[in-house]
């Protein structure tokens, strides 16, 4: 059965819709790992590193960290999500039924492909894993209005995605959809019948209507 990897953004954390997102997940039809962003915890650490000036090295390990303290908080919400930190764990984890959510310092840091920048945050990191577990479609949950046609190079440019993503997701393989606010009331449903909700990634020029 083809593999999902999905994404939910940081920006999400303290919004309602990331309840309502993770109910969808636990219902998905399709195998499917979850990958977390920095949220709130990453904010700490771009003001950590304003404050302190450590370098990106540094910066970059403790986003890692930042994903992995927010994975554990959504982890929390359901007994069928499992914290992964391995390809082994994540096998694990699938092999039971489970829904692994990342743990992704250890995979991230041993490849030497994602650089330590601020260039490549989650979404980068969401469509490396998709590319490394040769998953068929990758979703990235934003906060943002996403209409169709999505292009992802323009999303790049305005913020939406990290600038590393396009990069990413080209050399993944899987199916790219970007899914909005709009998306979630139908998110459950196109889950459950093994579909992925939101807004496929097409060459041609698409917009971001609203700030992420």
């Amino acid at each position: 059965m083809s593999l999902l990897v999905a994404k939910l953004g940081g920006s999400l954390a303290d919004s309602h819709e990331r309840e309502a997102w993770l109910a969808g997940f636990v219902s998905a039809r399709q195998p499917l790992i979850l990958v977390p962003g920095g949220g709130p915890f990453a904010r700490e650490v771009r003001l950590a590193q304003t404050r302190e000036g450590f370098d990106d090295v540094e910066a970059h390990r403790r986003a890692l960290r930042a994903m992995e303290r927010f994975g554990a908080v959504l982890a929390g919400h359901s007994d069928r999500f499992a914290l992964a930190a391995s390809r082994a764990e994540i096998a694990a984890a699938l092999a039971g039924g489970q829904i692994p959510v990342w743990l992704p310092s250890a995979m991230a840091l041993a490849a030497p492909e994602i650089p330590a920048s601020w260039d490549a945050t989650s979404d980068a990191l969401a469509a490396w894993l998709a590319g490394t577990c040769a998953a068929t479609a990758l979703l990235l949950v934003k906060s943002c209005a996403v209409a169709p046609p999505v292009h992802l190079r323009a999303l790049a440019a305005e913020g939406i995605v990290d600038p590393l993503f396009p990069h990413f997701a080209a050399r993944s393989g899987a199916k790219i959809h970007i899914a909005g606010p709009a998306a979630l009331p139908f998110a459950r449903e196109i889950l459950q019948s093994g579909g992925v909700p939101g807004a496929v990634a097409t060459p041609v020029e698409g917009a971001c209507l609203a700030p992420a």
